[in-house]
């Protein structure tokens, strides 16, 4: 573990203010070093005072740490403190022979996307941004609906640690209290020759702590707190990949379709330039969604986007 990790650990282990000396020879390091470290982790985006004769405090942030995770998750983590997307990072990384079961993770993104290609807000801090890689090896029929199972590890993983249910809109989006607090992009690489699907990149965005937002967004983005979390990122993101990888895909399409936004209620879309209007009635567990017509009729939608009459 670097330096400024394990200045990060101690800072954080405690609430009152640690002295540059007491610091250093707990560290067994020089002053000046302990002053790079500060300035590394300031970089990273945690807010430390510093007073005279007292020390340095943490205010605020957290250090993402690759050791926490894997500690929670069978996985191995990549951290790119210069990332402009983790999916770029998993892509580069599958290109280059890169394993499977690897984690690109980024305390923040210069160029983050969303589905669509939308551009994704990502401050320096209070964000979880990350892309997993998968190998399935596997017809396109026959692949669980990841996106599905990974917004359910991500429901549980918030109300095992925080006890706060946030609800899903189908297809891909995480909400509290009527905001969106993040979102799931799930990008397949198929082989032309076999149509398998040889490898599968699940990339997650989540606001944890973020306290602003740009005008534009204030009235649709939210962040599950509006200032410190009682959390880590290290332990929300462990969390998430320990229920995918452990928990049964059954239990998991339970809680997604337990916590649909959608199901009940009425719902608006567009599909080949024609609006609809109608009652979602059901997710399948390939998450497909069963919508009831103002007329009657049922349609079978597969992806896209709807929108709620009210909230």
């Amino acid at each position: 573990m670097k330096t400024y990790q394990k200045l990060y650990e101690i800072l954080a282990e405690t609430d009152d203010y640690m002295s540059g000396e007491s610091i250093a020879q707990n560290l067994q390091i020089s002053r000046t070093s302990v002053w790079k470290a500060i300035q590394r982790l300031e970089k990273e985006g945690l807010i430390i005072q510093s007073v005279r004769n007292k020390g340095y405090k943490l205010i605020g942030g957290d250090l993402l740490l690759a050791s926490k995770i894997e500690e929670l998750a069978p996985i191995k983590v990549s951290i790119n403190s210069h990332c402009q997307s983790t999916q770029l990072d998993a892509k580069r990384a599958i290109e280059q022979g890169g394993k499977p079961n690897t984690l690109y993770l980024a305390p923040f993104q210069s160029a983050g996307r969303g589905r669509f290609g939308r551009s994704y807000y990502c401050p320096p801090q209070g964000g979880i941004y990350m892309s997993l890689h998968l190998k399935p090896n596997s017809t396109y029929q026959n692949l669980p609906s990841y996106t599905l199972l990974v917004a359910g590890a991500i429901y549980k993983a918030i109300k095992d640690l925080t006890l706060i249910d946030v609800d899903i809109k189908w297809v891909n989006d995480i909400y509290y209290r009527g905001k969106k607090i993040g979102g799931i992009l799930t990008e397949a690489i198929t082989n032309i020759e076999t149509g398998l699907v040889t490898d599968l990149i699940i990339g997650v965005g989540l606001n944890l702590a973020i306290t602003d937002f740009p005008v534009e967004l204030k009235d649709k983005a939210g962040s599950l707190f509006i200032s410190s979390s009682p959390i880590t990122r290290n332990e929300l993101i462990g969390e998430i990949w320990k229920n995918l990888y452990h928990l049964k895909e059954d239990e998991l399409l339970y809680l997604y379709q337990q916590r649909s936004l959608i199901l009940g209620r009425k719902v608006s879309f567009t599909q080949n330039q024609q609006h609809y209007e109608g009652i979602a009635k059901e997710i399948t567990d390939t998450g497909q969604l069963r919508v009831q017509l103002l007329s009657g009729q049922d349609m079978w939608l597969n992806s896209g986007e709807i929108s709620l009459d009210s909230w």
